[in-house]
């Protein structure tokens, strides 16, 4: 048997079930069946369903069959820091820049503690904590942040957990872009609401399919990611923000405007929720200018809905830490969270551009944390996935971004998680010989 054929059936194989033809969890045709199809032996049919179980695919059950794997979770989508290779999958600051730091400022906030930051307090956290985030707010075009519209949360996952919990049911519909991190679509299912998809063009979200989607679904949210969006990396244009303020306004629906990377954007630009102050929702967090470890987040919302949601934090959490947002509230009042964040914007610039010297113009990001990686033709996001694993390479599959679960030919790499910018660069041309490989050889059947 040529050592091409099992594998060139295994492409096929991979083709319909990216194609849907064979969707997450269903069971294969027995081997006898494909070997009849393929013009081979139910061995080659076992050796292809092998290889697709190491490519983790398939898997395969004595006495029951061989199954199509449902896409991992979360935790597979994005994989903590384990000490080894290269970890391209989280997007987190550059930690070395903001080191020394962030951990003086918990030391300055241990030296300034009281009683008051030990002790429960009313409204979702402090007076002074709630104020450092409405001037965080303000810089990036939040400009009708205030002390009585702003709310602290546990980081920005738990600020759209909270969202979602507070204004929506278990059952009802909440409208993501079609291509969206992960955690949202997480939460979606863990709270059992239904997650559709709006299209995306080049400027974001379509607004064209943002009308019919609010027509046809009515749903109780709208989600998007208006600066540096996770996985594409797109940024909407002002004129696209009015767009969908124009469409939102008129709506019955909430929009939530997770802009965790506004302080990546070379410009101020009016923020959509500011543009519909009773329908718009800001979501904002120190996770990604300073640290994943603050957990210090912040939501904007319309005053008639700070109520429900200031309940809802006390029912979950009672109140964020004050000790974290003590230390990040001397960080902002000091201006030093502001020089953090441009550092952090200038040197995800020159890892952009590092990775365009080594990738070429397979991607067309230039700013961000993050490249949204397209896959020559032999290649599935997740057969990528799994053979950079191979070389100790931990990538983001496309198909974890999906909301429909369709494959879409990507693959989604952190820049900025890795110390250096040289381990960047030895990283970087491992990906590039793997794109670069060959293609499988075709086989005739």
């Amino acid at each position: 048997m040529s050592e091409a054929k099992f594998r060139n059936i295994a492409v096929h194989i991979e083709a319909r079930i990216d194609e849907g033809t064979y969707p997450a969890g269903a069971k294969l045709p027995p081997h006898r069946d494909l070997a009849a199809e393929f013009n081979t032996t139910p061995v080659t049919i076992s050796k292809a369903y092998k290889l697709l179980a190491e490519y983790k695919r398939v898997e395969s059950f004595v006495g029951r069959g061989t199954f199509v794997v449902t896409p991992p979770a979360l935790g597979q989508a994005i994989q903590a820091q384990d000490g080894g290779g290269f970890n391209f999958s989280i997007l987190q600051p550059c930690m070395p820049l903001n080191f020394s730091y962030v951990r003086q400022a918990y030391r300055d906030a241990a030296e300034s503690l009281d009683v008051s930051l030990l002790s429960y307090t009313e409204n979702s956290g402090h007076d002074d904590h709630r104020l450092a985030g409405v001037q965080w707010l303000q810089q990036f075009g939040v400009t009708d942040a205030n002390i009585g519209n702003t709310l602290l949360t546990s980081g920005a996952q738990h600020a759209l957990s909270l969202v979602i919990a507070a204004l929506s049911q278990p059952g009802d519909v909440i409208a993501v872009e079609a291509l969206t991190y992960p955690g949202i679509l997480a939460i979606g299912e863990l709270s059992s609401r239904t997650v559709v998809a709006i299209d995306m063009d080049e400027h974001g979200l379509c607004p064209q399919h943002l009308k019919k989607t609010l027509k046809v679904h009515k749903p109780k949210l709208v989600i998007t990611l208006p600066s540096h969006q996770n996985p594409t990396g797109i940024t909407m244009t002002e004129e696209r923000k009015a767009h969908i303020a124009k469409i939102m306004g008129l709506s019955s629906s909430y929009l939530v405007e997770d802009d965790i990377y506004a302080f990546l954007n070379p410009d101020i630009t009016t923020s959509i929720s500011t543009r519909i102050p009773e329908k718009g929702i800001y979501i904002t967090s120190l996770s990604k200018a300073i640290s994943p470890a603050m957990r210090c987040g912040y939501i904007k919302a319309p005053e008639h809905l700070i109520p429900i949601l200031n309940a809802h934090i006390r029912a979950n959490i009672w109140l964020a830490s004050p000790l974290n947002f003590h230390a990040a509230t001397q960080l902002i009042q000091s201006k030093v969270a502001h020089k953090l964040a441009l550092v952090q914007k200038e040197e995800a610039q020159a890892r952009q551009k590092i990775a365009t010297e080594i990738l070429g113009s397979r991607h067309h990001a230039r700013s961000g944390f993050h490249i949204w990686l397209p896959l020559p033709p032999h290649w599935s996001s997740e057969g990528f996935t799994a053979e950079a694993k191979r070389h100790n390479i931990t990538i983001s599959s496309g198909l974890h971004f999906s909301t429909n679960e369709k494959e879409n030919k990507h693959v989604r790499i952190s820049l900025m998680a890795i110390g250096t910018r040289t381990q960047l660069k030895d990283g970087l041309k491992e990906i590039k010989a793997l794109l670069d490989s060959k293609p499988l050889p075709n086989v005739e059947f």
